[in-house]
């Protein structure tokens, strides 16, 4: 669903300000709040919001790209960073921070290596979204403090060699828990007990370096999409 928040207030508009933003992210409640930070930041500006990645790019289709556009990475229609890489073919000259929970130092550089200006992890404080908004208009790269950005750049080749360690029936269970199904799903499945099914995706948690499913999940997607980039055929 789409949702737009008109704002005519002037003051505290600065030059060179982007005059419509959007907002794409499946969360209400957080795409309330970020809506409602924008306003407060840009009061002259115009809020518009998606909840999926097929709305942001219809709705770009339709109006015109944003000046600047917040992204979630985790969107229902979306695998990887490939949403990251449409937003930014759809809107090349559009500011674009990612505003995430999932804020490892990998994450954050293969996002900027995929089109990103900025990265924000969404448990940051007003004060400090504020402050980053502020920076992003000025033109500059935006990104945690602390952030260090890997040796190997975004790490996809070190990602995809963590998963090539996993074993056929570990590659399964993961494929299984990308399907979202739960571990007595996989024991159903695969015909082993659930007991069976912890230990495996304990297992490949460890293996991969995560700290939880969804990570996991992330991981995977974060894989394809670099073997895509690799191949050369990722799509816009």
């Amino acid at each position: 669903m789409l949702a737009e928040h008109a704002i005519t207030d002037d003051a505290g508009y600065g030059a060179g300000r982007p005059r419509r933003v959007m907002v794409v992210d499946d969360h209400p409640l957080f795409c309330d709040a970020l809506s409602m930070t924008l306003s407060h930041a840009l009061p002259s500006a115009r809020i518009v919001t998606a909840s999926r990645l097929s709305e942001a790019l219809d709705r770009i289709a339709a109006e015109g790209a944003p000046d600047a556009i917040m992204l979630d990475l985790n969107l229902p229609d979306v695998e990887g960073f490939d949403g990251l890489a449409r937003l930014r073919a759809a809107a090349p000259d559009a500011r674009i921070l990612v505003v995430s929970s999932m804020s490892a130092n990998e994450i954050i550089a293969s996002a900027l290596d995929c089109g990103a200006n900025g990265f924000m992890p969404k448990d940051a404080t007003r004060s400090v979204m504020m402050q980053a908004l502020d920076r992003l208009w000025a033109g500059e790269s935006v990104v945690p403090e602390g952030f260090v950005r890997p040796e190997n750049g975004s790490a996809d080749a070190a990602l995809i060699e963590r998963m090539q360690q996993l074993t056929p029936r570990q590659t399964r269970i993961l494929e299984l828990v990308c399907l979202g199904k739960l571990n007595k799903q996989i024991a159903y499945d695969l015909s082993i007990s659930e007991t069976t099914v912890k230990a495996h995706v304990t297992a490949i948690l460890r293996k991969l370096g995560v700290a939880s499913r969804t990570q996991a999940v992330l991981a995977v997607q974060k894989a394809r999409f670099a073997t895509v980039l690799k191949d050369g055929s990722a799509s816009a």
